[in-house]
């Protein structure tokens, strides 16, 4: 006699990158797209350390005030 089971079998547990394809699936056939951007890492000493440096140089630049005069009258404050 052949014997039923009692309970339904489980599925059987997807793994992370399973989980990750069907959700970016999912995303995408709702019409978004995958887009990833590099930032500089602000933990790196060595990136804030080159940002002081860039900073140091555009503040020297001899168009400094002129330009700052451009963006403070072209800035728009909001609420």
């Amino acid at each position: 006699m052949l014997r039923m089971p009692t309970e339904p079998k489980r599925p059987v547990a997807k793994t992370a990158a399973e989980r990750m394809r069907a959700r970016r699936k999912r995303l995408r056939a709702s019409g978004l797209r995958l887009v990833q951007f590099w930032v500089p890492d602000m933990r790196n000493p060595k990136v804030r350390a080159q940002i002081r440096r860039e900073v140091a140089a555009l503040s020297k630049h001899p168009e400094n005030d002129a330009i700052d005069a451009w963006i403070e009258a072209v800035y728009e404050i909001g609420d």
